[in-house]
């Protein structure tokens, strides 16, 4: 088993906090600049795994890092610089407190809620007669509350964060046309790898000069789920699953073996085979959405790698 990076606890010359995500840590410092570490931390279902995935912090921080610069012409990012393969720095800003997902397709939750007689998801219609997978007549706006490590993401209306006043209904209307074009502008680049942009979610915050742009990952596989082109409407007109490039692969495999994030379920065992295969499931699916082969960053210490490389960085 490789080296994973799965806490960090580093105190660099002025910083003033640090905030851990489910599987980034954000250090904020006096010059309102910030360094965002992505661990080797496994999220499904809003748990963190118990083991940390070989080279998922990289494949993360690095799918996000080629997409901002594939998307910097559409819509402003926090990020000004890459110092190491599992760290991204960038602007400061003031978080909105949702996230925007939008889905092109009835896959994974959507279905789910679909399945259960659902046809209403976050105040938007979905068509009747849809089977899984099915693409959706125009893409659809689902958003979500960001909720606090150990929370559950829960799905929220326009209607609802507009009266709710979580986001002011300006600002609304800018975080749903950057939502779109970088959705669109994502399908683009999914096409040209021989894939297709299934759905995402996308985060966005505010500099203190009031921009609002775009922060954390995008179009990442723990962001986004992705089907094999050539093989869609094959699979579609027999009613089998879609070979999906995306962490519902680690979903599925939780909920066969009795997990789901309900009270009362355990984290099913890990073994180290098990990790190592979707160690290298991550690897495939960099491959297959950069269309770039992988490069594995030294691992024998992470910890001190990372620790010197944004050491050198903010000097």
């Amino acid at each position: 088993m490789s080296n994973t990076l799965i806490k960090t606890d580093y105190n660099f010359p002025g910083q003033k906090s640090v905030y851990k995500g489910k599987v980034r840590d954000v250090y904020a410092f006096e010059d309102d600049k910030l360094v965002m570490i992505a661990s080797d931390r496994l999220s499904a279902f809003d748990v963190v795994m118990p083991k940390g995935i070989p080279y998922k912090g990289q494949i993360l921080n690095q799918i996000a890092t080629k997409m901002m610069k594939d998307t910097e012409d559409l819509v402003p990012n926090w990020l000004q610089a890459t110092p190491d393969p599992n760290v991204a720095v960038g602007e400061a800003c003031e978080p909105f407190k949702v996230e925007m997902v939008i889905r092109g397709y009835l896959s994974g939750h959507a279905a789910r809620e679909y399945k259960a007689g659902k046809r209403m998801l976050c105040g938007v219609a979905m068509p009747e007669g849809m089977k899984e997978n099915d693409r959706f007549p125009e893409p659809i706006i689902t958003p979500a509350t960001k909720a606090e490590m150990g929370d559950h993401d829960e799905d929220i209306s326009k209607e609802d964060i507009l009266k709710r006043g979580i986001v002011s209904s300006e600002d609304y209307a800018v975080l749903e046309d950057y939502t779109k074009k970088l959705f669109q502008r994502g399908t683009e680049i999914a096409k040209k790898r021989g894939l297709i942009l299934v759905d995402t979610k996308y985060e966005f915050g505010k500099t203190k000069d009031g921009k609002i742009v775009l922060i954390d990952e995008i179009h990442t596989p723990d962001s986004s789920r992705y089907f094999y082109a050539n093989t869609y409407e094959e699979l579609q007109e027999k009613g089998e699953p879609q070979k999906q490039l995306s962490k519902e692969f680690v979903r599925q495999w939780l909920i066969q073996n009795g997990f789901q994030g309900k009270e009362g379920q355990e984290v099913p065992f890990m073994s180290d085979d098990y990790i190592e295969t979707v160690s290298e499931r991550y690897i495939e699916l960099y491959e297959n959405i950069t269309g770039e082969t992988f490069e594995k960053a030294d691992v024998s210490n992470i910890e001190k790698r990372v620790q010197e490389n944004v050491i050198a960085y903010l000097k």
